[in-house]
């Protein structure tokens, strides 16, 4: 482990395994002889430089090398004397610690074994507590580190969660931030539709009204000539912010080309797209609802529907213009469908939305029987002019 990524606990707990086996070696050299004395300063000598090598600790090869020289010098400590036994306990941590649980686990219980056999081979009387101790140390380690290594599988497992949820509530402000400038940009897109362009329309027929009923030699046709023309630049501007406000689907193509991409292959039912009519060119608003209206009926019909099939027509006819989304789903009833807080996914926002056009909005459904959504704009008197 990176001892940058080290928190003062485990600090403190490897300053307390660096201090007891500088302490068992100490103990061990001085109970000892003078070969004995030599093999714990070397031993000590062995674990000091693995300590502080960044190769140990990143690499899991280096790290058996490094136990494997550690191993042998205790080995031959312990075959000088018996003291050397206690050196068994911070090995078994540092075993636990640095190798994969494959070897680990072996490596311990060799460990132990060894201990117990060099104890006994130096004439000590046999008795429970020279199995006991290095077995019950041995235990009591794995179950240490076991321990500590799934806490900290658990700790780590709930801060990507944590990082993901943040990272999730980014996306979602996100996303909510660009729904709304979209919304702003649609109403004003409607505002500019309905009240300027209306208006700068109706003032321009007013004023060729008035030019054809003056004389051509009137001294106030000149003036009402220009303000017509005036008026007539004024709603292609107006016209041109209007389509400047249009959602980014419809920038670059028709109503029919942003509902046929609408309708490419994804997760959920197979929808096919087709129209019926002559197509004609709808105001930029008029296009912005009845887009937003298949966007909201068809995410209602992956949400909602488990339907295999869905089919939206747009049809255009003499005065109106029809889109139809139809689902094979499971359906539901109309009527008991309460007023819907998810923006512009629910029936009561896509009958706002074709209301404020004058058209008119219906919902056919039943349990088990699929679900239609019907839209009708009836077709302003510019369309086609």
């Amino acid at each position: 482990m990176d001892p940058r990524a080290l928190t003062p606990a485990l600090r403190v707990l490897r300053l307390c395994l660096h201090l007891l086996m500088a302490g068992l070696l100490v103990l061990a050299g001085m109970r000892s002889d003078t070969a004995g004395a030599v093999l714990a300063a070397v031993t000590g000598a062995v674990y000091a430089t693995g300590s502080f090598l960044p190769s140990v600790r990143a690499s899991r090869r280096a790290a058996g090398v490094w136990l494997a020289v550690l191993g042998a010098s205790w080995l031959a400590l312990l075959w000088v004397t018996p003291e050397a036994l206690w050196v068994a306990f911070p090995l078994y941590f540092l075993q636990l610690h640095l190798l994969p649980a494959r070897w680990s686990l072996p490596s311990v219980a060799l460990t132990a074994a060894a201990a117990i056999v060099s104890y006994a081979g130096h004439g000590a009387a046999l008795n429970p507590g020279v199995f006991i101790g290095p077995l019950l140390g041995a235990a009591v380690a794995v179950a240490t580190v076991l321990g500590y290594q799934a806490l900290y599988r658990e700790s780590e497992r709930r801060r990507r969660l944590i990082e993901e949820l943040i990272e999730t509530r980014e996306e979602l402000a996100a996303a909510e931030r660009h729904a709304g400038t979209l919304a702003e940009r649609e109403r004003l897109a409607r505002e500019i539709h309905d009240t300027l362009a209306q208006g700068l329309s109706s003032i321009q027929l007013l004023l060729r009204a008035a030019e054809r009923a003056l004389p051509p030699d009137a001294p106030a046709a000149g003036h009402i000539e220009r303000a017509r023309r005036a008026a007539q630049d004024n709603l292609a501007e107006a016209r041109r912010f209007v389509r400047a406000l249009a959602p980014p689907d419809l920038e670059h193509g028709s109503l029919a080309a942003a509902l046929e991409r609408l309708c490419a292959p994804g997760a959920g039912p197979r929808v096919r797209f087709s129209v019926s009519g002559t197509p004609v060119g709808l105001p930029t608003p008029y296009e912005v609802a009845l887009l937003r209206i298949a966007q909201s009926a068809l995410a209602n019909t992956v949400r909602h529907a488990g339907a295999s099939r869905a089919e939206i027509t747009l049809s255009f006819m003499d005065g109106s213009v029809t889109l139809d989304v139809v689902d094979d789903g499971r359906g539901f009833d109309p009527a008991a469908v309460r007023p819907s807080s998810e923006g512009g996914f629910g029936l009561p926002a896509m009958r706002s939305r074709a209301q404020s056009l004058g058209g008119a909005f219906t919902v056919e459904s039943a349990p088990g029987q699929g679900t239609a959504v019907a839209v009708s704009l009836p077709l302003p008197e510019e369309v086609g002019t």
